[in-house]
């Protein structure tokens, strides 16, 4: 793409193929807005092939995250095989073999995640344009076999948001900022943004993001989307460029509770590199079957009133969604003291990501092809100085400097860290909620409307946020929007129990089924309180 072609001319020795997107032509198809069980009987009623929705995805973005007008920033590149894949995929539809309900549909992934091709995996660094691996992250791997063409990666906050406090969500050296669709002079959210401003835009049928803490939903609330963050282990993070491995997941970001379901249904799986996802063959089943309207009747959900925030129409927004959730049969008991005992988990875990990107980020680089000369964190970090009018153009690289110090994965107070923070946000977090209040789920406003983007001063965002306890515990949690705050989308999280995705993905549905909250993004150049759908 223009960014990405730019970044390796002026920076890296490396060829890369001409983007794609000097082939668009005209195709007579419409994929804005479209499901994948929309755009699945379009192929197999004939309407379209999968080469056709391909070209589709390319017009859209050279006209969307391209053009001037818009210019979302949200693609880094396309990956050069995606129309002969198609080609395939068709062919074989047309000799009668069907791989499911993912077959010839396109799907982009973040930046982050390694997919076979002459495309690197930067994680929006320029450190890592010669990162040219060819090989598929396992769960690209899953994606291809249930028939989903990768169109191309995702920007993305670069190194996933964790180089400085002072950071700018979803900006990268390599892709620039990723612009929010709903208002483009406010922030898509971190770190999976490109993954989320993509996904709003109608630039893929689905997009896949990755998550620490919060960078699967935030960026699909802020965005309009349904995000899920799996269970930790139920999806494999083999050559995923990390954070912690004891936190780390991809999950499905999309415009609709069935469609992560089943995109979701191809990525679960385990895979002997990543020994956290030993339970997952096990665990994971049809994410996609059972959604029902009538799911939540007679459930007893735990409404977190001490995590709402101060913002007066977030909670008016969350407000009108409890009402939706009561309408569909659900119990609501109020939990007022969700904090209570849980002191020192921030700190647990802020240690626990240091020491964890030190080791982890070390381990990772050390795989990478020879011409990435950045193979350690600390090589980052000089390349970073070496480079900074680039690099560090808008913010520090403090937390790196930070992380290099750490003492590694036998430190005492880093292993009490982890015991700690998963103890905290699990068991006596999560856990005990559930069983004290006696409920199946938590809610609550997933975020704040997004920011204005502003590259001086950093992010600022004011509100709520439900992505710690799940995030550190390793549960699964979902974001469906609930509404919207001055033409900007908000969402409702629910909160299960361990290996418990496809109850939540159930209670997503049928709240999603209730609200029918959703609107196609508008490319306003700034929020407007008029543009809020009346009644949603």
């Amino acid at each position: 793409m223009r960014t990405l072609a730019l970044a390796l001319a002026a920076l890296s020795p490396l060829a890369l193929p001409a983007p794609l997107l000097a082939q668009t032509e005209e195709v007579m198809v419409d994929v804005e807005e479209k499901s994948i069980p929309e755009l699945a009987t379009m192929l197999s009623s004939g309407q379209a092939t999968s080469e056709d929705l391909v070209q589709a995805y390319i017009n859209r973005i050279a006209r969307i995250d391209e053009d001037d007008s818009v210019q979302l920033n949200s693609v880094i590149a396309l990956l050069p095989d995606a129309r002969r894949e198609a080609q395939r995929l068709d062919a074989e539809r047309k000799a009668g073999k069907l791989r499911g309900p993912l077959h010839g549909i396109p799907i982009l992934i973040k930046d982050n995640i390694e997919a076979k091709g002459s495309i690197p995996t930067t994680a929006g660094s320029t450190a890592l344009l010669a990162n040219v691996t060819d090989r598929d992250a396992p769960l690209v791997t899953r994606l291809r076999a249930a028939g989903a063409i990768i169109l191309g990666k995702t920007n993305l906050s670069q190194w996933a948001n964790i180089r400085s406090n002072d950071s700018v969500s979803g900006w990268s050296s390599v892709g620039g900022l990723v612009k929010n669709p709903y208002a483009l002079d406010r922030n898509a959210c971190g770190s999976s943004s490109g993954s989320g401003a993509a996904a709003a835009a109608s630039l893929a049928a689905a997009t896949i993001g990755t998550e620490t803490d919060g960078s699967i939903i935030c960026p699909s609330s802020i965005n309009g989307l349904v995000g899920f963050k799996p269970t930790l282990g139920l999806v494999s993070r083999t050559h995923l460029i990390p954070i912690s491995h004891s936190q780390d997941t991809a999950g499905p970001m999309a415009r609709s509770v069935t469609d992560a379901a089943l995109v979701l249904t191809a990525l679960a799986g385990s895979d002997p590199a990543d020994p956290a996802t030993a339970e997952a063959d096990s665990r994971k089943t049809d994410y996609a079957a059972d959604l029902s309207a009538d799911y939540l009747k007679g459930v007893r959900i735990g409404v977190l009133m001490d995590r709402r925030g101060g913002n007066a129409k977030v909670q008016a927004a969350f407000g009108a969604a409890l009402e939706k959730l009561k309408a569909a049969g659900a119990q609501l008991i109020e939990i007022k003291d969700s904090r209570t005992g849980l002191e020192g988990l921030g700190e647990a875990e802020f240690k626990v990501l240091m020491t964890e990107l030190k080791a982890d980020l070390n381990a990772y680089l050390a795989s990478t092809p020879p011409e990435v000369t950045a193979r350690t964190l600390k090589d980052v970090i000089a390349f970073n100085t070496a480079q900074a009018e680039t690099e560090l153009a808008w913010f520090d690289q403090s937390l790196f400097d930070l992380a290099e110090t750490q003492k590694g994965l036998d430190d005492p107070e880093y292993k009490d860290a982890l015991a700690k923070a998963k103890r905290l946000a699990g068991a006596e977090g999560i856990d005990k909620l559930l069983k004290t209040h006696n409920v199946r789920f938590l809610v609550g406003p997933s975020n704040a409307p997004a920011w204005v983007s502003d590259l001086v001063n950093g992010d600022h965002s004011i509100g709520p946020s439900q992505s710690q306890l799940p995030a550190v515990a390793g549960y699964p949690h979902i974001t469906v929007p609930m509404g919207y705050v001055a033409g900007l989308p908000v969402g409702l999280s629910i909160i299960g129990g361990q290996w418990q995705d496809h109850a939540v993905i159930k209670a997503g549905f049928a709240f999603e089924q209730a609200s029918k909250a959703r609107v196609a993004p508008t490319y306003a150049d700034s929020a407007d309180a008029r543009a809020d759908p009346i009644g949603k």
